[in-house]
């Protein structure tokens, strides 16, 4: 028997985020360059020992997976990955299978996702108007996303929309987008931008704090706090007027690591212990050590030990490099 994980703040490790990929088929202005440089597919990870590094993390406690990317979806082949892991939640062990995606290849996948015992996905969606979409986007098409949110509801699937709160591309987007959602029957999730990796805008310009836009809704809108949570760092409300609800993730104006119970893996094989700092551990080196997986066990400790507190997330213009280098999609949010 192995023991459940715990960093050495006491905090319980029951979450965790695959990055299949760090490849998308979209090129979010606040998320990374236009010209990016994907890793060679040689340095991944290949599905089944993605599926290795995950059973080894439901052995010790795990109970919510979710995929991530880049986009997830664009990674070959990788609904066997989502029927692999769904052993775990016909066991019991897990609580929940879940993805986050874009949306672009939702209307594929939708139906599968639904027989593999995937019932809730997020999907990124910053604005409901095409022309801003493909500004934010630079690539992206709206009218598949919206075509993919569909089948993803027709295939039983709930729906939550992230939305990246961005002061001059969206903030007057916001209150028609919560409607929107409420009225179709998604959650809608905010989120402020954060500083990872280089990018060609300056995030000075993009940056919107939630507590702004909180209170400017609350100005409208009755907004009811609430204790539910879905295993991430959002807080949620109950918007009375639309019976909907509204999360707000705010790492700048809200720190939530004091209850931080997430690490990430990358597709790469590196288990990164706070989406804000650099402490890693690579997990590749151990998992083709041997088929048995005491050494991936003892380097998932030694990641437990290093957990740090928290991250310092700051956007200002004094300070205007990001707060680690390494772009949103390597490791999924």
């Amino acid at each position: 028997m192995v023991p459940l994980l715990e960093d050495s703040f006491g905090r319980r490790i029951t979450y965790l985020r695959i990055s299949v990929t760090d490849r998308c088929d979209f090129r979010c202005v606040y998320c990374m360059s236009e010209h990016m440089s994907f890793l060679p597919k040689r340095d991944l990870l290949t599905l089944e020992e993605l599926d290795r590094v995950a059973s080894a993390f439901v052995e010790r406690g795990v109970n919510k997976l979710r995929i991530t990317g880049g986009e997830p979806l664009v990674r070959r082949n990788v609904m066997s990955l989502f029927r692999a892991l769904s052993r775990h939640l016909q066991t019991g062990a897990l609580t929940e299978l879940t993805v986050t995606t874009n949306g672009s290849q939702l209307a594929r996948h939708a139906a599968e996702l639904a027989d593999c015992g995937v019932r809730r996905v997020n999907v990124s969606l910053d604005t409901l108007d095409p022309e801003t979409f493909r500004t934010i986007t630079r690539w992206g098409d709206l009218d598949r996303v919206m075509v993919g949110i569909e089948a993803a509801r027709a295939a039983g699937l709930q729906v939550k929309i992230n939305m990246v709160a961005l002061r001059d591309a969206n903030a007057h987007e916001i209150e028609p987008m919560l409607r929107w959602c409420h009225a179709e029957g998604h959650d809608l999730t905010l989120i402020e931008t954060m500083p990872l990796g280089e990018i060609e805008a300056d995030r000075t310009d993009q940056y919107l704090p939630l507590s702004a836009v909180r209170a400017k809704l609350a100005e409208r809108y009755t907004l009811t706090d609430l204790t539910d949570r879905t295993g991430g760092p959002a807080r949620y409300v109950r918007v009375e007027e639309t019976g909907g609800r509204l999360g707000f993730i705010t790492p700048l104006t809200h720190n939530f690591c004091e209850s931080c119970n997430r690490v990430r893996l990358t597709c790469t094989g590196t288990l990164f212990l706070c989406l804000g700092q650099d402490h890693a551990v690579d997990l590749r080196a151990p998992l083709r050590q041997s088929e048995a997986d005491e050494a991936l066990h003892r380097a998932i400790d030694e990641g437990m030990a290093i957990k740090p507190r928290g991250h310092d997330f700051v956007i200002e213009r004094r300070n205007a490099r990001p707060a680690v280098a390494r772009h949103m999609s390597v490791t999924g949010g």
